[in-house]
């Protein structure tokens, strides 16, 4: 899949490792910084393509979209991303992501609006549910970071170059190939948010870390299957 992610917000909160613990699937392990697990809020807008940029995909070609996710390890200290849910504009994009990377779409009601500075994103669930959930953001975009502004954690947060699932009762990982992420401040204006909460996890506690991206261009590859846990691992080729 080749795609462009589009007016990103990412708003990141620090978490007690235990409670994201108790969420994941076996063979993957809470990534942390500084002994605390982190739980991202990342609505955007998604533009599926075909490699050389010249088609969108009919019907599901730009969408809005919303993930919550964590940031994980495999057994040999890979890193990557664990998503709790990913809420779509797009019925059949919701269809898609489920059915070739059994990943957790949602079907939902989403718009995005741009404004100069400002970006608004919102988000009612459809289906599968809870249907309801609703997700409302409104950020002001700043100036853009310069390198000597990136902090370690920065880094830490966005160089993530996998993503997990679970197919047929085994965990299976796909590739994530991006450039840096060419982040700006953000200040958040508005944060009205049910889907954290609708993944299972508590209610986010204090001010988040609050970012955002106008582009990035993003391929993920095909789900490989990992090795059951008492296996010793082997690299996909």
């Amino acid at each position: 899949m080749h795609m462009h992610w589009d007016d990103l917000t990412f708003l990141h909160w620090a978490y007690d490792p235990d409670v994201i613990q108790a969420l994941l699937p076996e063979g993957l392990t809470v990534d942390t910084y500084e002994g605390r697990g982190w739980i991202s809020l990342v609505p955007f807008v998604m533009r599926v393509i075909v490699p050389g940029d010249r088609y969108r995909l009919p019907f599901i070609g730009r969408f809005p979209e919303t993930n919550v996710r964590t940031y994980v390890r495999e057994s040999d200290g890979t890193q990557g991303i664990w998503f709790f849910s990913l809420d779509a504009g797009s019925a059949l994009a919701t269809l898609g992501g489920r059915a070739g990377y059994r990943l957790p779409y949602m079907w939902s009601d989403m718009s995005v609006r741009r404004n100069a500075d400002t970006v608004e994103y919102h988000c009612r669930r459809r289906f599968p549910g809870p249907k309801g959930a609703a997700s409302r953001v409104q950020v002001s975009i700043g100036d853009a970071y310069e390198p000597a502004d990136l902090t370690d954690l920065d880094h830490w947060l966005s160089a993530r170059w996998r993503l997990y699932s679970v197919m047929f009762g085994r965990l299976w990982g796909a590739h994530a190939v991006h450039e840096q992420w060419p982040l700006r401040h953000a200040t958040l204006q508005r944060c009205d948010d049910d889907l954290v909460t609708a993944a299972g996890l508590p209610h986010p506690i204090g001010d988040p870390i609050v970012q955002f991206a106008e582009r990035v261009t993003v391929r993920i590859g095909r789900p490989y299957r990992l090795p059951p846990v008492s296996e010793p691992k082997r690299r996909p080729t």
